[in-house]
C-alpha cells in the first residue's frame, strides 16, 4: 500500500463561500463513511449503489474505506460539526485490468447537493488521476438520472447507452492532452480502446 497522499489535501470554498476539505479517505474514516451513506435519502443511496440499503455491510465498507491510493483512490468532501469531522461528498476511482484507466462514482449529501461539492471533489479526482498517469476515466449512470448526466457532460464526459442495459447511461472522457476520440468513435469503442471492461465494484452514481 502507498503512503497517504496528504498532497492531495486541499481547502475548497463552495459557491455559497463555505468551506470544504478534501481529502484522501482513512482506514479510520469507517464509521464515517457508515454515517454518510445512512443519511443519503432512498433514492440517493439507490442512485449510487443500484441497490435499495439503508447501511454498507461490512465488507463493502472495508472496500471503500481501505485503499491503495494506487489503484483505489477515493477523495472525501469534509466539514466541521461540534468539533468533529462530518463527510460530505465523496469521490473515487479505480484503476482497470489494462492500467490506463479508470472508473469512478461520486455521491453528494442530499442537502449539499447544488453547492458545488461534487464539482470540487470531481476535478480534485480527475487532477489525481491524470497525474498518475491515467489516460481516461468512465463512469456508469442510471438513465433516468438527469442531473447527474448534465453534471458529467460538463466535465466534457461523452454519454453512450449501455447495449444490453438500455437503463444505464455509459460516459467516458479522455484525461491526457492529445488524447481525443476518433471520428466517429462512440464512447464504448473508445473505452475499449483505452482501458477494458466496466468495474463492477463502482456501479453508477449521482451528483
Amino acid at each position: 500500500m502507498a503512503d497517504y497522499p496528504a498532497e492531495l489535501i486541499h481547502e475548497r470554498t463552495l459557491f455559497d463561500g463555505s468551506q470544504v476539505t478534501i481529502r484522501p479517505i482513512r482506514r479510520e474514516d469507517t464509521p464515517m463513511e457508515q454515517d454518510f451513506v445512512r443519511h443519503l435519502s432512498r433514492d440517493s443511496r439507490y442512485a449510487r449503489f443500484m441497490v435499495t440499503l439503508t447501511e454498507l455491510p461490512a465488507s463493502k465498507l472495508k472496500y471503500l474505506t481501505e485503499i491503495d491510493y494506487e489503484h483505489h483512490l477515493a477523495l472525501v468532501a469534509v466539514v466541521r460539526r461540534d468539533g468533529c469531522e462530518v463527510e460530505v461528498g465523496v469521490a473515487r476511482y479505480v484503476v482497470g485490468p489494462t492500467a490506463d484507466s479508470c472508473e469512478f462514482a461520486v455521491a453528494v449529501d442530499d442537502a449539499w447537493q447544488g453547492s458545488g461539492v461534487a464539482g470540487v471533489l470531481m476535478l480534485a479526482l480527475m487532477d489525481a488521476a491524470r497525474a498518475r498517469g491515467l489516460k481516461s476515466m468512465e463512469g456508469f449512470v442510471l438513465a433516468s438520472n438527469h442531473k447527474m448526466l448534465k453534471f458529467a457532460g460538463q466535465l466534457g464526459f461523452e454519454a453512450h447507452r449501455v447495449t444490453d442495459d438500455p437503463q444505464t447511461i455509459h460516459v467516458w472522457r479522455a484525461l491526457q492532452p492529445g488524447q481525443p476520440m476518433t471520428k466517429g468513435e462512440t464512447p464504448q469503442q473508445a473505452r475499449e480502446r483505452a482501458g477494458g471492461p466496466r468495474n463492477g465494484d463502482i456501479g453508477p452514481q449521482h451528483a
